[in-house]
């Protein structure tokens, strides 16, 4: 029993001294980076060409999704048409209640924003005054879904909504998505 005291000192001498040995090798580098970067023109010239490369990239695949996003959300409002809706006065308030309860729930969980603003436009295609509508929805739907709503009002022209007062502050704009 006398040897495993031992060995359990060593081996947490050991450890401690390997964390110490990479926490001093990171110190070290940070300084030399540091120094590095505080001294040498050509590094700092390098260092900011690739933080410019960077920005320049990221900024590219953001308008790639947003294109991305924007074809989707054109995608889904022409199949929502092609679908059709309901015509019967009974038909179309099921259809709009049942619309409306997917996308509060779709909205809730947030997995498919593009799917729950979806779901909100159904349920505007069929409700009989859209601007009404719209005004519930700036007060109960989430921000994000909203202007994806908008965005597919945008793209659908069938609906009417205008003097609605999306263009005033705090309410839903239609955005142009040429």
């Amino acid at each position: 029993m006398s040897s495993t005291p031992s060995s359990s000192v060593r081996t947490s001498t050991i450890i401690a001294a390997s964390v110490g040995l990479i926490a001093t090798g990171l110190l070290g580098y940070a300084l030399y980076f540091d120094h590095r970067r505080r001294t040498d023109p050509e590094f700092r010239k390098t260092l900011k060409r690739e933080s410019r490369k960077m920005a320049k990239a990221a900024k590219e695949d953001e308008e790639k999704a947003k294109t991305a996003q924007k074809q989707r959300v054109r995608e889904v409002v022409d199949e929502a048409n092609e679908e059709g809706f309901p015509k019967d006065a009974e038909e179309t308030e099921a259809y709009f209640m049942s619309e409306l309860a997917k996308g509060e729930g779709l909205a809730a969980d947030s997995s498919d924003p593009i799917e729950a603003a979806l779901c909100f436009y159904k349920a505007l295609k069929v409700y009989p005054q859209p601007r009404e509508l719209i005004s519930i929805y700036d007060k109960t739907v989430p921000k994000p879904i909203l202007d994806l709503l908008a965005e597919m009002i945008a793209v659908d022209s069938s609906i009417s909504i205008s003097g609605s007062g999306l263009g005033s502050p705090g309410s839903m704009s239609a955005p142009n998505l040429d």
